[in-house]
């Protein structure tokens, strides 16, 4: 890890997820969202942002540039791993972004156990919904977990 702290690693991974459903909403580029990102800030009442650890910059964009960069296997891999008729095209921007960013740190990040992974966008999935969809992010980040890590790791 990089030495931060997890709060920080917390708040990277929630400013990654603002960041992709941006992007989706905007369709605006990476490389303007990063700049946005780290050298404005998270935005919004400065209250709330003395209340939220600083992004570890390090994972919000090892996070950003690897979900984008790897956006369609990361699809794939969520289309996969969705049960019944469901698509990643059905499912909402947010959630969209939140199973994106889970997939590709399950895949890319080895050095965070697949609990930890799973836990923190569980954990964000219930900071925008009251409803199914942390059960779904669950389901479907274990599932993609148990494909692309070894199954017996913590």
């Amino acid at each position: 890890m990089t030495g931060k702290t997890a709060r920080e690693r917390s708040s990277a991974r929630l400013a990654a997820v603002q960041a992709l459903y941006l992007m989706d909403m905007t369709g605006a580029p990476v490389d303007k969202v990063l700049d946005d990102f780290l050298h404005h800030g998270l935005g919004g009442e400065p209250e709330a942002e003395e209340r939220l650890a600083i992004p570890d910059p390090l994972l919000f964009t090892d996070i950003l540039r690897g979900a984008v960069e790897r956006g369609q296997d990361l699809d794939a891999m969520v289309g996969q791993a969705l049960s019944g008729d469901w698509s990643v095209e059905r499912l909402e921007n947010i959630l969209r972004a939140i199973l994106r960013a889970g997939a590709y740190e399950l895949t890319a990040r080895p050095d965070v156990p697949m609990k930890v992974v799973i836990s923190e966008y569980v954990d964000l999935a219930y900071a925008f919904y009251s409803g199914p969809e942390p059960g779904l992010v669950n389901a479907v980040l274990d599932r993609i977990g148990k494909v692309v890590r070894d199954v017996s790791q913590p």
